[in-house]
Order: structure tokens, then C-alpha cells, then sequence
């Protein structure tokens, strides 16, 4: 039994849920709401029951082994109903001198220590903001966010010894000690 699995998902109002037959026995979920529309493919393994007030998701006995999916198809939904009610953001932080970051049109644009300047491109979905040195990272789909915040954060990982690049806003990075000057012995 998956705990997750059996919760139900309360649906606030002004969020709607559809349910069509897809290939090969999946299921196509559509989640509407007031900040967009998103739509997942769920296993064949996993049913839904959808009312006015909540969604439960029901593992077909068939596949009583793939209750991991159950529990998976289930929080996915959930994200969903999330992300299109309130939506998701993370933010990034760069710190080290002489690193700047800006918006230059539609993308980001970050010096990061390299000798040209690094232009990245928001996917689809994805609303970047910039001020001072925080990057902010809001979209409705709660998996393609943490994506993109991990591959901004990839253009200049923090390095341990100094603390420079870009890190997660509360991310705490295990400082090294450096080299020792050592005197002579005499």
C-alpha cells in the first residue's frame, strides 16, 4: 500500500480536471486553472476517480507489483493541481566579485569568470527575474522550474574554497581550508 498513493487531492475552485484514454492503456490528465493549463500521461497501472471537491488515485489490481507508480502518479497530479492555482519559483544566488548577472532581451545573461559572458535561453513556461544578484525562477510546472534552477546553477557551480558561483537561496556550502604557509624550520 502506498500512503501517498491512497491521500486524496482536494481540487480548489476554479481548478479543473479532465480525464481522456490515451495509447497503449495510459491515461492523459488535464489540470486547468487560473494561472494555465497542464497535461501529464499517466500509467496504465494507475486510475483516477475525479469529483467536484477532490481526485483519488486507484491502483488497478492487475498490477498490484507497480505500487510505485501509484504513489508517483498520485504527486504528480498534486504538483499540477498546485501549479496552476498558486505556480512554483526558486530562486538562485550569485555570489563573487566581479559576476554580474542581467536580462538582455529574453535571456539571461551571466559573467561568470569565463572570457565570454553566458547567454541563457528560458524554455517555454518559464518566467526569469533578476535583482541585484538573485535569480528568480517561476514558471506552473513544477518539474521543468527545478530543471531550468538546475541548469543556470550548472553554468558556475560554487566552489568550495572561496564560496563564488551560483547557489540555491538558503543552500548551505561546505567551506575547505586552504593551503597553510608553512615556516622554516631552522
Amino acid at each position: 500500500m502506498s500512503r501517498i498513493g491512497k491521500l486524496p487531492i482536494n481540487i480548489p475552485e476554479g481548478v479543473k480536471i479532465t480525464l481522456q484514454p490515451a495509447a497503449k492503456g495510459q491515461t492523459e490528465v488535464k489540470v486547468q486553472g487560473p494561472k494555465g493549463e497542464l497535461a501529464a500521461f499517466l500509467p496504465q497501472a494507475v486510475k483516477f476517480k475525479v469529483s467536484e471537491k477532490e481526485a483519488a488515485a486507484e491502483l488497478d489490481p492487475k498490477f498490484s507489483k507497480m505500487g510505485a507508480l501509484w504513489g508517483t502518479a498520485r504527486a504528480v497530479v498534486a504538483n499540477m493541481v498546485k501549479g496552476v492555482r498558486e505556480g512554483y519559483e526558486k530562486k538562485l544566488e550569485l555570489q563573487g566579485t566581479g559576476y554580474k548577472v542581467n536580462i538582455a532581451g529574453d535571456k539571461l545573461v551571466l559573467d561568470v569568470g569565463y572570457s565570454k559572458s553566458v547567454e541563457f535561453a528560458a524554455p517555454k513556461g518559464i518566467k526569469l527575474e533578476v535583482e541585484k544578484n538573485i535569480i528568480t525562477v517561476s514558471g506552473i510546472d513544477k518539474q521543468l522550474v527545478g530543471e531550468t534552477a538546475a541548469r543556470i546553477r550548472k553554468v558556475r557551480k560554487v566552489e568550495p574554497y572561496k564560496g563564488k558561483g551560483l547557489r540555491y537561496v538558503g543552500e548551505i556550502v561546505r567551506r575547505k581550508e586552504g593551503k597553510k604557509a608553512v615556516g622554516e624550520a631552522g
